[in-house]
């Protein structure tokens, strides 16, 4: 047990580092929120001098702090505000998942008519959560090694290109905290870079956000299921391979349980104002650890060797869903 323990070390101490710095120079030397300021310091640590391979090992924890910061955020989170737009939000983030699962595979295949399987694995990433939801579906349409790669590749470039983007239209547009966090939450790609752009709006806006997010991130154990059983049907072989409930759930992100716990008990009045106060601060830091690390995997190197057809698969489609969710999020909670 030491030997794994010791070897993570080094790296969350530079994740931290790299976080108490972003803190530092957001509220003194940069006018930009401190969350987008840690992914800055990742990404130019990583695209200058290179991660150490002494800490990669401690660097690649940073999605279970981010997991673990937003467990902690559920805190905050009433469930009785939730259940006030719940049946809304529900049909909100399950009818743009469909449409944007849609919309992806039918510009892969119609418009650009790039290989099936990288169209797939595209559309599910933009669809419902990223490169995780890549990786689940990856097994279930037998896609390639080169074919895994090049989709993460172009995944990742959209979530840097949209925490940017994103808060820089919201305030132009003046949208209100839970109509800019719904839109982030169903219309960008990964869980981090939601959680940032939405924080970095305002502490409303990135709840709502995280909110809508992991009500997209669920549905990643269904959508490798569906792939699954429509590839072992493609390939005639009378075996759903991998579409069982055990698969389901291998695949179900764990963390959005904890989440709800949270919240629960926090609705239940068994938190104090202190008890609140101090998770809050918890799930602020582990959020900014995180964010070190998120930017740590932007290498823009890979970004540059993208090809134009994949990259311009998930625009039109970010475009589209954009614009739809957005009118969508502004009659259902402006």
């Amino acid at each position: 047990m030491r030997r794994p323990v010791a070897r993570v070390i080094p790296g969350i101490v530079l994740l931290a580092l790299g976080g108490g710095l972003a803190q530092l120079l957001a509220g003194t030397v940069v006018p930009i929120n401190e969350l987008i300021v840690a992914v800055g310091l990742g990404a130019l640590l990583a695209n200058t001098v290179g991660t150490p391979a002494w800490a990669k090992s401690g660097i690649a924890t940073h999605k279970l702090w981010l997991e673990t910061g937003i467990v902690l955020m559920g805190a905050r989170i009433a469930i009785g505000q939730l259940f006030s737009v719940g049946p809304a939000l529900l049909v909100f983030v399950v009818g743009f998942l469909t449409i944007s699962l849609v919309i992806g595979e039918a510009i892969a295949r119609n418009v650009f008519r790039i290989n099936e399987r990288l169209g797939s694995l595209l559309a599910a990433g933009y669809a419902v959560c990223g490169v995780s939801a890549i990786v689940a579906v990856s097994g279930s349409v037998r896609a390639k090694s080169e074919q895994i790669a090049y989709a993460v590749a172009t995944i990742l470039l959209f979530d840097a290109a949209t925490l940017a983007v994103y808060p820089i239209i919201g305030r132009r547009l003046e949208l209100p905290d839970i109509v800019f966090g719904t839109w982030a939450g169903v219309s960008m790609v990964s869980t981090g870079p939601v959680v940032a752009a939405g924080f970095a709006y305002s502490p409303q806006a990135g709840e709502w956000a995280t909110v809508t997010k992991l009500g997209r991130n669920v549905f990643i154990g269904v959508v490798a299921v569906l792939y699954a059983v429509y590839y072992a049907r493609q390939r005639d072989t009378g075996q759903a391979g991998g579409a069982s409930w055990r698969y389901l759930w291998e695949e179900f992100p764990k963390f959005v349980i904890g989440f709800l716990a949270m919240a629960g008990i926090a609705s239940l009045g068994l938190l104090s104002s202190d008890d609140v106060a101090l998770l809050t601060s918890g799930y602020q830091g582990l959020f900014l650890v995180a964010f070190v690390g998120l930017g740590m995997e932007i290498d823009l190197r890979k970004m540059r060797s993208v090809g134009i057809k994949p990259v311009l698969v998930v625009f039109s489609s970010l475009l589209v869903v954009s614009l739809l969710s957005l009118l969508a999020s502004m009659l259902l909670f402006g």
